[in-house]
């Protein structure tokens, strides 16, 4: 057994590919942005030995504990910060590292959270209505059912999760407050949408939604991947997984802008951006886990790795 499989309940989501992708070498420092149980972070801190350096971010703080007692033989090595890689730039600065080797960021909700019925993530268990990865802080997946109007909940689970029922669903939800639990929430979705057969249960896009929502995650990609950008060091390389469509719509776009010299409309004659590209692209098309992962690891099967390197 490697060190990465120790965890038995945590699987790091595209570990060896994502360890190909950043090439950690000693002496290098690198960034994982949403450290998680720390799967990723072991390897990075394993190929970067015997010097490498590692600052570690997450937002949740059950998280970071597992993460600090996995990590704990390499503690003179990383550092475990609880924060929102939206703090990236902030986090480097106080450690006085004006650039960084490498960032990995791993995007959505861990096994580990989806697994703990209070807090909320899965309706596959019962639990309180949250999805805060920060518990700590901020308005919990029962403050927006419970306070949005019929037209806000239509537009969030609409945008955020691509629901095509989204307006009866939201005027179910309406009807049905006030929602407390996972398991209302769900009853709710399926009593919105009947009968109605599809390959996923009928309330993943709603869930998906609300989560999305409550921890402001578009928002906070779109904002964290021009500073990832630049605190990264020449060579340096980007490497995010995301689960989503959304989520991986944002990082290709980002990705395909920013290695143009160029970002003006099609149809004008003359450039007048003064665009200059600051990555190359290494993944035109996504990296997506081997059948033997998601066989092993069936909520792998919906990530997404695209990796670019900084010029």
């Amino acid at each position: 057994m490697t060190k990465a499989e120790e965890f038995p309940h945590h699987q790091p989501v595209l570990y060896h590919e994502i360890i190909h992708a950043l090439r950690p070498q000693s002496p290098g420092r690198y960034v994982d942005a949403t450290v998680g149980a720390g799967g990723h972070a072991w390897g990075i801190l394993e190929a970067s030995a015997p010097d490498g350096q590692l600052l570690a971010l997450d937002k949740d703080p059950q998280a970071l504990a597992i993460a600090s007692q996995r990590l704990s033989v390499y503690h003179r090595r990383v550092i475990l910060v609880h924060a929102s890689y939206i703090q990236l730039r902030e986090e480097l600065r106080r450690l006085g590292w004006e650039q960084v080797n490498g960032i990995v960021f791993d995007l959505g909700v861990s096994s580990m959270q989806l697994d703990q019925a209070e807090r909320g993530f899965s309706f596959l268990a019962n639990g309180l209505l949250d999805m805060r990865f920060d518990p700590t802080t901020g308005r919990s997946a029962a403050d927006l059912v419970n306070t949005l109007s019929e037209d806000e909940l239509t537009d969030l689970i609409w945008r955020y999760g691509e629901e095509r029922h989204a307006r009866r669903i939201a005027r179910e939800i309406c009807r049905s407050r006030p929602l407390a639990t996972t398991l209302a929430l769900a009853q709710a979705v399926e009593r919105a949408v009947g009968g109605k057969r599809e390959r996923i249960h009928p309330a993943t896009r709603t869930f998906q939604a609300l989560r999305i929502a409550v921890n402001d995650e578009l928002r906070g990609l779109e904002q964290v991947l021009p500073d990832a950008v630049e605190v990264l060091a020449s060579g340096g390389r980007l490497a995010v997984i995301s689960f989503h469509s959304l989520e991986d719509r944002i990082i290709k776009q980002f990705f395909r802008r920013e290695s143009r010299d160029c970002i003006c409309p099609p149809e004008q004659p003359v450039c007048t951006c003064h665009h200059r590209a600051t990555l190359r692209e290494l993944t035109r098309k996504p990296i997506l886990p081997s059948a033997e992962e998601i066989a092993t690891n069936p909520r792998s099967r919906s990530a997404k790795l695209r990796v670019a390197e900084k010029l």
